[in-house]
């Protein structure tokens, strides 16, 4: 396993947010200064801090130490990050509980009939179940929050090949549901993305063949 290098100076971390988080906040006021001069290399590599909008961010020195922007590191490190303002905690990496894909995002042709929702005598509320088609797709929106995607996919009738790509067309994760696995989960890694789509095919193209996959116990970490 590759080790991550980061080369700073007495670094701390600060992620950016809006001005109303801070609303109530318990903050001190100080007098710091932009490091411009300040550079930062990840194993090496000197790297350009940029925030979520893709705008230069600078270091701030403050009594000998340098406050690096938490975001931007995330980002260049691969890691997941976000703010939970409930708890005014800055969040790395996986995050304890899990996140449905459909409390992220709205699925417009998902299916929310119960008598099409149900696998195997439980019902899943809202799903995506296709039959009768050999290919299709559908996109996620993790919008950079999480690290990792546990996609829950079950086959109809015949084996279902997935492929998960992010915007770019890069593959991150290719996999075959068959029928006997009943419903399988596919870890994919989602960090620094803003989208995936997840496209799928199956062997047999008839009323009787197809894919389910729920869209209320998949789930991002």
């Amino acid at each position: 396993m590759k080790k991550t290098i980061v080369t700073l100076i007495g670094a701390s971390l600060l992620l950016s947010a809006s001005a109303g988080v801070y609303a109530g906040a318990n903050l001190e006021e100080i007098q710091a200064y932009l490091n411009n001069d300040l550079k930062v290399k990840v194993n090496g590599k000197q790297i350009q801090l940029l925030d979520a909008d893709g705008n230069v961010v600078t270091p701030i020195t403050f009594n000998g130490n340098t406050y690096l922007p938490a975001r931007a590191i995330a980002n260049s490190l691969n890691v997941a990050v976000d703010y939970d303002a409930a708890s005014n905690s800055v969040l790395f990496g996986e995050k304890v509980e899990g996140t449905p894909v459909n409390a992220n995002q709205v699925f417009y042709q998902a299916i929310k009939d119960p008598k099409l929702t149900q696998y195997k005598n439980k019902d899943y509320v809202e799903v995506f179940r296709q039959m009768g088609t050999s290919d299709s797709n559908f996109t996620l929106e993790p919008k950079k929050k999480f690290q990792t995607l546990y996609l829950q996919v079950a086959a109809i009738g015949t084996d279902v090949k997935i492929n998960i790509k992010d915007k770019n067309s890069r593959l991150l994760k290719q996999d075959t549901v068959t029928v006997d696995d009943g419903l399988k989960v596919i870890e994919v890694t989602i960090a620094g993305l803003d989208e995936v789509t997840v496209f799928y095919s199956i062997d047999k193209d008839t009323d009787s063949t197809g894919v389910f996959i729920p869209l209320t116990t998949s789930y991002y970490k």
